[in-house]
C-alpha cells in the first residue's frame, strides 16, 4: 500500500497539516525519474535516512523507528495516493502503488487520539509493543485477507496493506480484549484508526 516526488501546490501546501495526525488531504503527486524523487530523497538526507527503493519501504521503516529515535522536524503523512514528507520548509509527494490502501491501526484500552490521516513521525498509540491477533475480512467477497498474529510497533500502531476500495471487518484481539469496527479502503476513507477499544 517506486515512486517518484514532485513539486506541490500551494494550495495543497495550505490545506495539508502534517504536525501530529493530519486531518488534511495529501498533495497531488507528478511525476519524477527516481524512485522517491529528488525533493523526497533530499528531505530524507536532511535527516540521515538512506532513500528505501520505494514509498512502501519507507512506511515501514519510519513507522518501525522507536518513538526517541523518530527524527524531529520531519513529518511524513499517509493519505490515500500518496505519502508527504516535510521539513518544515519543503514538503513532497511521494505516490503510493495504485490499488492499495495503507492502513494505520492503534488499539487502544483507556486512552486515544483524533486521527484521519496517519503521520509516521507523530502519532502514537496505547498499545506500544503489544502482541494482538488482527483478522481483516472482506464479507462481500466472503474473503479473509488478514489472519495473523502482530506484535505493535512502539508507537502502537499496526500496519496493513490492503486491496483499496474495499469495505472491510476489522477484528483485534490482544487475549483477553477484543474490538470489531468496520473499516473502508476507498478514496475517501481515513489511513489512521485509532478509535477501536479492546473490550
Amino acid at each position: 500500500m517506486i515512486r517518484a516526488t514532485l513539486a506541490v501546490p500551494l494550495a495543497a501546501l495550505i490545506l495539508l497539516a502534517l504536525g501530529g495526525c493530519s486531518a488534511a488531504p495529501a498533495p497531488t503527486p507528478s511525476a519524477s525519474h527516481s524512485a522517491l524523487g529528488a525533493q523526497a530523497d533530499a528531505v530524507l538526507a536532511e535527516f540521515g535516512i538512506a532513500p528505501p527503493a520505494s514509498a512502501k519501504q519507507l512506511i515501514t521503516r519510519l513507522e518501525a523507528l522507536p518513538v526517541a529515535d523518530r527524527p524531529e522536524g520531519l513529518t511524513a503523512s499517509v493519505g490515500v495516493d500518496a505519502l508527504t514528507l516535510g521539513d518544515g520548509s519543503m514538503r513532497t509527494a511521494v505516490p503510493l502503488p495504485a490499488g492499495e490502501f495503507h492502513l494505520s491501526v492503534a488499539p487502544y484500552l483507556t486512552r486515544s487520539h483524533d486521527c484521519f490521516y496517519h503521520s509516521l513521525t507523530t502519532c502514537t498509540g496505547e498499545l506500544g509493543d503489544t502482541r494482538l491477533h488482527v483478522r481483516i475480512a472482506d464479507a462481500a467477497r466472503g474473503t479473509v485477507l488478514v489472519d495473523h498474529d502482530v506484535t505493535t510497533f512502539a508507537n502502537g500502531y499496526v500496519e496493513q496493506w490492503l486491496p483499496a476500495g474495499r469495505e472491510l471487518t476489522l477484528t483485534v484481539d490482544d487475549g483477553r480484549h477484543s474490538a470489531v469496527a468496520r473499516v473502508g479502503t476507498g478514496a475517501d476513507d481515513p489511513t489512521c484508526v485509532t478509535t477501536l477499544r479492546l473490550h
